[in-house]
Order: structure tokens, then sequence, then C-alpha cells
């Protein structure tokens, strides 16, 4: 198995399943109505937000893949705009998870140099600390909402 494939399938396990921490994206956010994602408890994030989060990197990642250039900025890793309808829900976690699937193929594309290679222009080191960063970003947010989901759900 060539590393851009281990990359791709544990993208594709934090996304849908298999994993071995048992959790993953799509089962945490199968069932939530748009309510529960938006639901605001205490002073956390709320899902739909956590989901926004985490789409909002790993679609610019796809981006940088396609174009060679890294477009987006901490800074409106947070703007999401407002859910307001189960429409708006849906729309947020299909492509959430679609997206999952998109770069998950991407990921395979690439050869083991590339992988070793430096991303974009370096300055962020290498392909491979960006592709499992973003797997290690995504696990710490799906711990979040599953907290979230047990506190809005029960």
């Amino acid at each position: 198995m060539s590393i851009a494939n281990e990359i791709a399938r544990q993208l594709r396990e934090v996304h849908y399943g298999g994993n071995m921490t048992g959790a993953n994206l799509k089962e945490q956010l199968d069932g939530l109505t748009w309510e529960q994602a938006t639901k605001q408890v205490h002073s956390l994030n709320t899902i739909a937000l956590l989901t926004f989060h985490i789409n909002y990197y790993e679609a610019g990642l796809i981006q940088a893949l396609q174009t060679g250039a890294l477009t987006i900025s901490d800074k409106y890793s947070y703007d999401m705009p407002t859910v307001t309808c189960a429409a708006d829900w849906t729309q947020l976690r299909e492509k959430a998870l679609s997206d999952g699937e998109t770069f998950a193929k991407q990921i395979e594309q690439l050869t083991d140099a590339e992988i070793a290679g430096p991303f974009l222009d370096g300055k962020y080191g290498s392909t491979y600390r960006n592709l499992t960063g973003m797997i290690e970003h995504m696990h710490y947010h799906l711990g979040q909402i599953a907290i979230i989901r047990k506190m809005v759900v029960g």
C-alpha cells in the first residue's frame, strides 16, 4: 500500500467510519435536525459551526491541490453562513461528507515523492504534514462534536 493510499484510507475513516477510535463524522452528523446542529450549549461552538470549520480547511486543501495555491485564511474559518432551515443544514452536512471523498481521491493521485515533498511553496512544511494534520484536526473537532451531540440530543 502506498503512503497516499494509507492517508486517503485514514481520511475516509474519519469521515465514514472504520477507524480505531470508532468515531466518524457521518455517524455524528446523521439524524441531527438543523435546530440541534445550531443549538448553542454554554459558550461552546455549535455542531454546525464545527462542521463548517472542518470543511473550510478541507475544501481549501482540495482547492490547493487542484490549483497549486492556498487561498484560505484562518481568520475566515468560522465565518459560516447562517443555518436557518433543514435545507441549509443538509447542504452543509452533505458538502462536508462529499468533500471527504473528493479529497481522498485527490490524495490517492499523489506520488510518495509528492507527499514527502513541500506543500506548495514549502513554507507550510511537507505535504505529508499537511495531509495528516488535516486528519488530526478532524479528529480533534470530531471529539467536540460527539460531546456536544450528547449534550444536545441526550
